[in-house]
């Protein structure tokens, strides 16, 4: 699987811009940002970046995922989900890795994945190895 670039070295493939309306499915291969109205599934194992006039609704299932607009849905990705102010998110989130800003508004359920989780067995297997 191809790892996300870091959104200054990388170029934006796509572009759906402010005004514009898409109803669908999305797959990508390389960045693309949205900046319109959408409502279906994206689908890609590279960063997509939804700007601050963005309203998707729908299932986004992708590498990294920068959101600064609205969204509502489910929202699965494999490195890294961003919430960037002015964001409003309704849903579901699964990642690894999450940050969120001042500012952004979110209401739902956050499903932190890989990571692993601490128990008392764990803990005891950890001293027998002192």
């Amino acid at each position: 699987m191809k790892k996300p670039v870091a959104i200054d070295k990388a170029e934006i493939k796509a572009f759906l811009g402010p005004g514009s309306r898409f109803e669908g499915k999305l797959s990508f291969d390389e960045m693309v940002r949205l900046d319109g109205i959408f409502s279906g599934e994206i689908n890609s194992s590279d960063t997509l970046i939804v700007g601050e006039t963005a309203e998707i609704d729908g299932a986004i299932q992708v590498g990294a995922l920068i959101l600064s607009g609205q969204f509502k849905g489910n929202i699965k990705a494999t490195t890294v989900v961003e919430l960037r102010a002015p964001a409003q998110v309704e849903g579901t989130i699964e990642t690894p890795s999450l940050k969120i800003d001042e500012k952004v508004i979110f209401n739902g359920e956050i499903k932190m994945t890989g990571l692993t989780k601490i128990t008392a067995d764990t803990k005891k297997n950890e001293e027998k190895k002192k």
